[in-house]
């Protein structure tokens, strides 16, 4: 029982370590008056930007040292890099300390990997603490990541409002003072058994208040993460987040009235199965001997009863575009694919295509939001920009979660739900490149953010679905690869079309240009937009090649629950 509650307070602590360590969302709070320190274009502020994504290429440094030291310890190494890192930039910020561009640049990769080295000691906790539940701990765990900005929005009006720098002061320390709170609990990690099915639905019901919480925390924070009021009224907001953030301890509590959850509600909601973001492991294993049974019939032309179905059902024509679609498609899921297979597969590059069009421009927006606000005239509002698209985030990747909880009586493809979630974002490109005002504005950064939070939680899911559970590790960092090359490509892009406007609107602060009107994000606008369609198109076509994996997968999945009740 004890330690049924101790891995609770775990989760509780990943939870805080991911709401607290997201700190290149923040970046557009201070990246003018960083250019302005360093006396810098903004293509070379966009590097910078890119540096920090670029950090994640050295994510797989972290599994490295998990090899060779404690949990603990590398919690603590990636608290020391961003410490380093983070501190040492606001000096720079403050003009203690001078340092060349080539090393701030450096101070941005360092921190920028840090994070990848806090993610991986929060999946690391979550696979081993919650093996029956794994898919909702870190669908949990992940979507706190996007709440980052608006804490430390709300933080850094709490202490100084007038100071964009404290900005860094705070991803300096706060991430540090968060490891040694969350110290205990992960040294004291439990030794569980194996849970028995009945103990699995109640702690996805467990996991269902949680959400709500998350829910909870998440509106509380988007409709008080920018306040700008004196200082009192701040720091009692700020104290209302952390004490929304410490609620969830009572779960251990919950843990041990578990028989009452049983007698009164649980039984009454009858919750089945597990199921939520990933594809079980021993499901896929079924599903991969059923069809491996069928497949001897196809060989000798003939056709199971549901294809024939399927093929009516579906209404695709033949011609080109039915070439398209079947030509070398997905066979079934969860089949493994080593890297040689997988860059072979025309299904991985339009996901890839589908990830760099859709989240990653998302991520590059935020990563440019400062800029974009000072130049409609709107830099008193950043950090309620940054707020707002911090929360849609948030939103956004606890709804990636939402397709499973309703997938009894609504059931798509988990690649069909990715290209709904792409959707948003073209409309909010082409909505600022139609119209520069404080609406638009609002509205697009927060569909932006809806769509790359739900892309960004859903990617671990879809990969594993379509190239295998087990080499899930490996897939996804190439997948994610598209973040720095992305992050360079739109970024460059922006800030060309940017400095490219900045003599018929040159304003001079210190060393640095800055460019006042619409015409200065514009075409970067219609890029983006374009862009951002062509994801769309190629997360489309994704569907179509895979949906018929999705449904002999859904068909067989609840065949065999039949069989089993």
């Amino acid at each position: 029982m004890a330690g049924q509650s101790r891995k609770w307070m775990i989760l509780v602590a990943t939870v805080w370590i991911q709401a607290f360590t997201g700190t290149n969302f923040d970046f557009s709070a201070y990246s003018s008056d960083l250019k302005s320190i360093l006396g810098i274009s903004q293509v070379q502020l966009n590097y910078l930007a890119v540096a920090s994504d670029l950090g994640k290429v050295f994510g797989w440094s972290s599994g490295l040292a998990l090899m060779y030291f404690p949990l603990w310890v590398v919690l603590f190494m990636a608290s020391f890099m961003g410490l380093f890192a983070y501190g040492l930039q606001w000096l720079v910020m403050k003009d203690i300390i001078v340092l060349p561009y080539i090393l701030v640049f450096l101070l941005c990769l360092l921190a920028g990997c840090s994070i990848c080295w806090f993610n991986t000691v929060c999946f690391v906790l979550c696979i081993q603490n919650f093996p029956a539940n794994r898919p909702l701990a870190l669908s949990l765990t992940i979507a706190f990541n996007g709440v980052s900005a608006a804490l430390y929005t709300l933080a850094g009006n709490a202490i100084d409002s007038s100071s964009n720098d404290i900005y860094l002061l705070l991803n300096a320390f706060i991430p540090l003072i968060t490891s040694v709170v969350s110290l205990i609990p992960i040294i004291r990690q439990p030794s569980l058994d194996p849970l028995p099915p009945d103990a699995v639905r109640r702690d996805s019901l467990i996991f269902l208040i949680l959400n709500f919480l998350a829910i909870i925390t998440g509106i509380y924070l988007l409709i008080f993460g920018s306040s700008t009021s004196d200082g009192m009224r701040a720091r009692l907001l700020l104290g209302g987040a952390i004490l929304l953030l410490v609620f969830p301890l009572c779960i251990p509590g919950i843990v041990y009235a578990r028989e009452w959850f049983h007698r009164t509600i649980h039984s009454s909601l009858s919750i089945h199965g597990s199921g939520f973001l990933l594809v079980d492991v021993d499901d896929l294993e079924l599903h991969k001997e059923l069809i491996t049974r069928e497949s001897s019939y196809h060989e000798n032309g003939d056709e199971t009863m549901y294809e024939t179905k399927w093929r009516k059902g579906s209404g695709e024509k033949e011609g080109c575009c039915d070439s398209m679609v079947k030509k070398d498609r997905l066979a079934m899921l969860g089949e493994e694919h080593p890297v040689s297979l997988l860059v072979s597969r025309l299904d991985f590059w339009l996901y890839y295509t589908a990830y760099v069009c859709g989240g990653t421009i998302g991520l590059v927006y935020s990563n440019n939001l400062g800029q974009i606000a000072q130049s409609l005239g709107q830099r008193s509002n950043t950090t309620t920009l940054l707020t707002l698209y911090s929360s849609f985030s948030f939103f956004g990747r606890l709804l990636s979660a939402a397709p499973d909880y309703i997938r009894a009586k609504m059931y798509f493809a988990r690649t069909a739900w990715l290209t709904i979630a792409l959707v948003p974002t073209p409309i909010a490109f082409f909505l600022l490149a139609a119209s520069g005002n404080a609406v638009a504005l609002q509205i697009s950064t927060a569909l932006v953010g809806l769509s790359s939070g739900f892309i960004f939680a859903a990617a671990v899911s879809i990969t594993s679905e379509l190239f295998g559970p087990n080499s899930v590790g490996v897939n996804h960092n190439i997948l994610i690869t598209n973040i720095p090359i992305g992050s360079l490509v739109y970024g460059v892009l922006a800030a060309v079309v940017y400095d490219s406007h900045v003599s018929s609107s040159l304003n001079i602060i210190t060393d640095s240009t800055v460019c006042m009107g619409r015409q200065c994000y514009f075409l970067t606008f219609v890029w983006w937009g374009c862009l951002s369609v062509l994801g769309l198109a190629s997360s489309l076509l994704l569907f179509l090649r895979t949906r018929h994996a999705y449904d002999q997968f859904e068909v067989k999945r609840i065949s065999s629950m039949a069989q089993l009740y």
